[in-house]
């Protein structure tokens, strides 16, 4: 099995109005939240590029929203034009990683802990960046190889993806 390269990864959930950020430790083993980034504020999504770019990991995995059936929508295209950007703004490796479902889980694990809707709604999306990233750790274990599709191979047309 091939050996991962070792490095802090960065997880990303891409919302409309939020992003949510988690990072790995130095060896890829346990996934925790870092921030919610506010998308509607100047400059947020260049500081957030700022960081990761200061950071150097070793991965960006980026939350690829995919309806249930696999097909693509339109926060689907979001998120890869902001993977494509982070990668462009920070030359960073950047990965997709199926994330159908993550907000909801999230949410759902915010709620059994005792939070409500209101109360979560500013850490909802970093557990939800904490989740992919922690998918894409584990697979990556499994795997021996980096996890997702990269971004720069990856094609945005309908039906690629499923």
């Amino acid at each position: 099995m091939a050996s991962l390269p070792r490095g802090v990864r960065f997880g990303i959930d891409v919302g409309k109005v939020r992003i949510g950020v988690a990072q790995s430790d130095p060896d890829g083993l346990l996934a925790m939240p870092v921030e919610t980034v506010q998308r509607q504020e100047d400059g947020a999504v260049s500081a957030l590029c700022a960081s990761i770019a200061e950071t150097n990991p070793s991965c960006v995995y980026v939350g690829l929203p995919l309806s249930l059936n696999g097909a693509q929508t339109a926060s689907t295209e979001d998120a890869i034009a902001l993977a494509r950007h982070i990668n462009e703004a920070t030359g960073a490796q950047v990965h997709l990683i199926d994330e159908r479902l993550s907000t909801v889980s999230a949410q759902s694990a915010l709620h059994a802990s005792g939070k409500t809707t209101k109360s979560s709604r500013e850490v909802v999306d970093q557990v939800a960046a904490v989740m992919i990233l922690q998918q894409a750790l584990d697979t990556e274990r499994a795997q021996g190889k980096l996890a997702g599709i990269s971004v720069n191979g990856f094609s945005s047309s309908p039906g690629s993806v499923g």
